[in-house]
């Protein structure tokens, strides 16, 4: 009889990175043998404090998933309903993504309810600890949803660090975030570039995910300014939807006269269409200004990408420098230097072959062994 858990966050009908991997650590939970299911959201952001333009996927309900939507995040009555019910459900194991203190009352009021059973064990794998953008109050909730919580799986050693401001006695894992694997096989770069209407025969990269500042977008439209890359005439895809004013972004391109090297697409990006996007680029460019990890970097695995990353928080982690990728500095000319080298000097290839063997690293299984284990 194997394990009964329960996830508690993001998933379907909800989009984005979370539900995309609570579904995929779910289902790898099933199969081998436990019993899981997931509690969403019946209200995720209320509307106002929602960046983009919807919370909701237009695509199917994965299948083999039980997925419940029960879980209103800013009712405190629905987090007693909902705490009160996992407690009599008693799972062995209760996880909790934990990505931004707003949840923190709902998370950490639902686990220590659940807990009154004196069975289930709360283990939470931390995105974030310390959020990207601050806010007054912060750090009373996290201490809130941390003393809430058993065990912890940090998801790179900045954000253990991290961690450790607010608790260095529970236990707590390094692990790093598996390889999404979940939006299907890669393809070959002429079809992927013919599916998004590309011209073929250009050399193309991607900034991929939802743009926010601290993401560094100004940062490679800069790099793609530079007189060395304009010569090489390698073309830049901007795939993601906008979570801050697009405005001043489209300002610098057209101050840096990149019009023509620039390729928006700024909309969602639905699952089904992700594997074009980076099958049809030769590397992939993450300019963080800051960042703890980044669900992007092993999208770029999966698909087997070389991928340049600056050296903010657990990113430097993931991309062995000069074999998977470059790790550079937060500037343009960094970034720069490193597609002058990549392209100039045809490394594609030999950093291909060295992300084929790296990847295996990041395997899923690896990810529920040390939640059963810790």
């Amino acid at each position: 009889m194997g394990k009964k858990i329960i996830i508690l966050g993001t998933a379907h009908p909800f989009r984005g990175g979370l539900a995309a991997y609570n579904e995929r650590l779910a289902a790898e939970f099933i199969a081998e043998g436990e019993e899981v299911e997931l509690v969403t959201f019946t209200m995720q952001y209320p509307p106002f404090l929602f960046p983009g333009t919807s919370q909701y996927s237009d695509q199917a309900a994965p299948i083999g998933l039980k997925i419940r939507e029960l879980v209103n995040s800013i009712n405190p009555f629905n987090w007693w309903r909902v705490g009160r019910m996992i407690k009599q459900e008693a799972p062995d194991i209760l996880i909790i993504k934990f990505w931004l203190p707003f949840m923190a009352p709902c998370f950490g009021t639902i686990a220590r309810i659940v807990k009154r059973n004196k069975k289930t064990r709360v283990v939470s794998i931390l995105d974030n600890v310390i959020p990207h953008e601050k806010r007054i109050g912060d750090m009373q909730l996290i201490r809130y949803f941390v003393r809430s919580v058993d065990a912890f799986i940090a998801m790179s050693d900045s954000v253990m660090a991290d961690l450790k401001k607010f608790d260095n006695q529970k236990p707590c894992i390094l692990k790093p975030h598996p390889i999404y694997d979940n939006f299907g096989p890669a393809v070959n770069k002429e079809s992927a570039i013919q599916q998004l209407g590309l011209a073929q025969g250009e050399r193309y990269l991607l900034f991929f995910g939802f743009i926010r500042d601290y993401k560094g977008l100004d940062i490679l439209i800069e790099a793609m300014a530079d007189a060395r890359i304009k010569a090489l005439g390698i073309k830049a895809i901007i795939a993601g939807e906008f979570y801050t004013q697009a405005q001043p972004y489209l300002d610098l391109i057209k101050k840096c006269a990149v019009e023509n090297s620039i390729i928006l697409r700024t909309d969602f990006i639905p699952d089904d269409m992700v594997k074009y996007y980076f099958c049809a680029s030769d590397i992939i460019v993450q300019p963080y200004k800051h960042a703890t990890q980044s669900g992007v970097t092993q999208i770029g695995y999966h698909f087997e990408k070389p991928m340049i990353v600056t050296n903010v928080g657990g990113l430097a982690e993931i991309i062995p420098h000069g074999k998977a990728g470059y790790v550079v500095e937060v500037n343009a000319k960094s970034i720069a230097d490193a597609l002058v080298d990549f392209y100039a000097n045809q490394r594609e290839r030999e950093m291909i072959e060295f992300v084929v063997q790296e990847k295996k690293k990041y395997a899923w299984g690896e990810m529920t062994k040390t939640i059963k284990s810790i």
